[in-house]
């Protein structure tokens, strides 16, 4: 049949027993005009399933029915439109009872008087699934008759052989009679009761262990499925539902119900059941797993997203190098404040390594098993902030295409450091101040609360109390990541571990480029020694990579801005101020660290740390040992 032929007299009274067709079809059918956004008819079933007279149905919109899903209407039949039919069970409709049912649409294309519509075929999928186990349910009746029938075949030999069969199973077995009384119960069925098998013979099954649900309601005997078999003739299963010991406890059972039938007339009922609460606890167990399998899975992949990230980022070391007293300074710190939970602010120069010292104070802590989640504040753009720390829904903005968990989410039970602290805006300052002090936060688009246990270690290059005192930096929020402050030196700071530091990357960076067997001699150090070094241990990995990279043979060529020599270096600073006794033996103690350091060691002979000092080698040794130095 073609289009144009198939329901150009839908509704046309000239054709009376095909709209009696249509109008009594047990399946819910409805023409929708979807230009138009209107149902052109609907039939008593479709009327029905969504709780409208049929005039208010034609009256007002299809999309009121679906509004909450208008975008998934249009995309469906749109689709219909394009294919000429289409199915889905997607799809949600508000009733006028206030229900919304789930459904499954059959659409098909039509032309009608020229114009495009759809017949749409609607199934309410609770009803679906109840007619399924409603076929189910009969499958089993048909086999458990024929079951039960050959049992009761065998009862009819000899009690005897009854006795011996039933008593042998597993399974808890009675029966009973059309009253509901009880006329036989197997060893294992009372056992499982707590009752003595002759002690239940002629007494109400239902009283003795049905009589109650779960919760402690009452289960009335005209609801009991077990009875039901007695009067319908059909076979009855519970799945889950509760029997009752004698001693007042109760354990989860599944059963069977089954007529017995006698000369075309119900004269009982033979029932089995079986203890499941195993199973359950097992199932429950196996679920909470599975909930708690997919919360670690999501989880993990965040937190493995994050480490894709950190993998493209270059950390300078892995271990704080230096030997100088303010690097013993800030290990003092880290071993003391370590293991605490409180908030540490490290400030210092851009290169300083400030999150290197974050790294060792996580790794001091009881969360070092848990994540260390870096974010840099000053690369987050304002508008991105809210998401980037505390994650959004997908929707929640223009680009949000699905969930996603925010930094303090990612960090719970471990460690955040935020890098850079001072570049957050202070409009968003408040909102970072609420999460540290009360632990909570929602992500963008989401109304529910959730808690986190998050150490925070921050880090900046910026003066905190200037920027206070200028309103550019909250005062509390200051105060709040301010109680552990630990200062990270500049390499000016610090000149006697350059050496040290030199020697690290000479051997790490020669490693990575394949580049071994490269040393630094005197002059190359003092050079080192004598540079003021504005980017710091940074600028000093670069310049050693570039040497490395440079280098003709053995010789490295270490490329510096112009600096003054080592003498002008040290008049320098003796006509900056007087050293006392005490700084001049910790200078010296460093000098002779460093010489050390730099020949591998080695005290005497050619590129020795005697040579390289000027000195006797007896008089290195006399100084060591007197300076207490390995």
């Amino acid at each position: 049949m073609r289009d144009t032929d198939s329901l150009d007299g839908w509704t046309d009274l000239a054709y009376p027993s095909r709209h009696m067709v249509f109008e009594h079809c047990a399946e819910a059918i409805a023409l929708l005009d979807p230009y138009n956004d209107r149902f052109v008819d609907l039939n008593i079933a479709a009327c029905q399933l969504l709780s409208y007279p049929r005039q208010e149905l034609l009256e007002f919109p299809v999309s009121k029915l679906f509004g909450h899903q208008l975008a998934d209407l249009i995309v469906f039949t749109q689709a219909v439109m394009d294919k000429g039919r289409g199915w889905t069970d997607e799809l949600r409709c508000n009733c006028k009872s206030g229900e919304r049912i789930e459904l499954e649409i059959s659409a098909t294309r039509l032309v009608v008087k020229g114009v495009q519509q759809l017949i749409l075929v609607l199934r309410e999928k609770s009803q679906q699934r109840y007619q399924r186990d409603q076929a189910e349910t009969e499958r089993t009746m048909r086999g458990g008759l024929i079951e039960w029938r050959n049992i009761l075949n065998l009862f009819k030999e000899t009690e005897r052989d009854k006795q011996l069969l039933l008593s042998s199973v597993g399974d808890g077995i009675y029966s009973i009679d059309s009253d509901g009384l009880a006329t036989f119960v197997n060893p294992a069925g009372a056992r499982m009761l707590g009752w003595a098998p002759e002690e239940m013979i002629g007494k109400n099954i239902h009283r003795i262990h049905h009589h109650t649900h779960a919760d402690g309601a009452h289960y009335p005997v005209e609801d009991c499925p077990i009875y039901k078999a007695v009067h319908d003739g059909m076979v009855h299963e519970g799945r889950q539902e509760v029997f009752w010991r004698r001693d007042g406890t109760s354990f989860a059972v599944e059963f069977t119900s089954t007529p017995v039938i006698s000369d075309s007339r119900i004269i009982g009922a033979v029932v089995v059941f079986r203890d499941i609460t195993e199973r359950r606890t097992t199932e429950l167990q196996l679920q909470n797993a599975l909930v708690e399998l997919k919360t670690l899975k999501q989880r993990l992949e965040e937190q493995n997203a994050y480490l894709q990230e950190e993998i493209h980022i270059e950390h300078n070391y892995r271990d704080i190098v230096g030997q100088s007293e303010p690097i013993l300074k800030i290990v003092q710190q880290i071993n003391v404040v370590g293991p605490t939970d409180a908030n540490v602010l490290i400030h210092g120069e851009s290169g300083t390594g400030k999150e290197l010292i974050a790294r060792a104070i996580h790794q001091a802590s009881k969360r070092r098993d848990q994540p260390l989640i870096r974010v840099n504040c000053a690369a987050i753009p304002a508008e991105l902030f809210e998401s980037e720390f505390f994650g959004h829904l997908r929707g929640a903005f223009t680009g949000a295409v699905r969930d996603r968990v925010g930094r303090f989410e990612l960090a719970n039970g471990g460690t955040l450091f935020l890098d850079e602290i001072g570049e957050i805006p202070l409009e968003l300052q408040s909102k970072l101040l609420r999460v540290l002090q009360e632990g909570q936060f929602e992500r963008v688009g989401e109304e529910r609360t959730r808690s986190v246990d998050v150490r925070i270690i921050a880090a900046t290059n910026r003066d905190l109390r200037a920027e206070v005192q200028a309103k550019r930096f909250r005062e509390d929020l200051f105060f709040r990541l301010n109680v552990f402050p630990v200062h990270s030196p500049s390499l000016r700071e610090r000149r006697a571990d350059v050496p040290l530091l030199a020697l690290h990357f000479l051997h790490l960076i020669g490693a990575r480029l394949n580049m071994p067997g490269h040393r630094l001699n005197k002059g190359d150090m003092a050079r080192l020694q004598a540079y003021e070094w504005p980017g710091n241990i940074r600028e000093l990995q670069n310049v050693i990579e570039r040497a490395l990279i440079t280098a003709t043979g053995a010789e490295l060529n270490i490329d510096l801005p112009n600096t003054a020599t080592t003498e002008q270096v040290a008049v320098a600073q003796v006509s900056e101020r007087i050293m006392t006794e005490q700084e001049l033996r910790t200078l010296e103690r460093d000098n002779l660290s460093a010489a050390m350091a730099v020949c591998g060691g080695k005290m005497f002979g050619k590129d020795g740390a005697a040579q390289l000092l000027g000195i006797k080698p007896t008089t290195l040794a006399s100084r060591l040992k007197k300076m207490g130095l390995d």
